[in-house]
């Protein structure tokens, strides 16, 4: 008989066996098992892992895991979350042709040479090396080229850490991090400081139609009568209610009366 309230598998805590997966996830069979969470279980061997080959999100954060090996049998993984663990590689990655977000936050990842083995992964468009609400990072975010290494690396890449570097939004990303490597101001003297230039080009805010332009006068015509209309219909709604609370109102009848 098991110990009360201890599933099958987790007295182990250290090995991912089929107890312990059919007990987390309720499924007889491990290739049914699509979405699996063993987050702070102390895990060290990842054990049957890869016979889950239908496998599409894991959940593997807060353990003790120092490589990937089982996962490279997982073709159809498409988010996986390894942080906080003590990874130095992530070679098997290379297989999860699927895979399409990677958080790594929290390992021991240090050169940028640790991630080349994910270049061949056309679906790879998320990836966390550091967490800083979480206060996990990785020894190669310390590092003053990191920004400029891993995109370049990765050029498939559209979010790292949680910042847009390619598609929508990139731009404003890459100007909160151009503003963050401006000098700042000393109190020492120096060299006086270049003009300031504009940020677009001129013509950028001019408003197109041109104003002479009788499509736009012809709606700008338009939008004035529909807000007249709407300020009519205001006016009359507002004179309909104070008529309707004059008529239901008993004040005036009975002050008449008071002496």
């Amino acid at each position: 008989m098991e110990p009360l309230g201890e599933k099958p598998g987790e007295a182990e805590g250290l090995r991912i066996t089929p107890q312990l997966l059919k007990s987390r996830t309720g499924e007889f069979a491990l290739e049914s098992i699509l979405l699996l969470k063993l987050r702070g279980l102390g895990l060290m061997d990842l054990g049957c892992l890869g016979e889950c080959l239908n496998l599409e999100w894991l959940d593997l954060s807060g353990n003790a895991l120092t490589h990937l090996g089982p996962l490279a049998s997982l073709r159809q993984l498409t988010v996986l979350n390894v942080s906080n663990n003590r990874l130095t590689g992530l070679e098997p990655l290379a297989a999860c042709e699927n895979l399409q977000s990677l958080n790594v936050a929290g390992n021991l990842i240090s050169t940028p040479g640790q991630l080349q083995c994910l270049a061949g992964l056309q679906s790879l468009e998320h990836l966390r090396l550091q967490d800083p609400l979480a206060r996990l990072s990785n020894p190669l975010c310390a590092s003053p080229s990191y920004w400029a290494v891993v995109p370049e690396l990765l050029p498939g890449l559209k979010v790292i850490d949680g910042q847009r570097v390619r598609g929508s939004g990139s731009e404003l990303y890459q100007l909160c991090r151009d503003l963050d490597s401006c000098p700042r101001p000393s109190s020492s003297a120096g060299p006086v400081a270049t003009e300031a230039q504009p940020w677009v080009q001129p013509g950028y805010w001019e408003l197109w139609p041109s104003p002479s332009s009788p499509i736009l006068e012809e709606v700008c015509r338009q939008f004035r009568d529909a807000v007249q209309e709407c300020l009519d219909l205001d006016r009359r709604a507002s004179d309909s209610l104070a008529q309707a609370r004059r008529a239901l109102s008993p004040a005036e009848t009975t002050s008449s009366f008071v002496f």
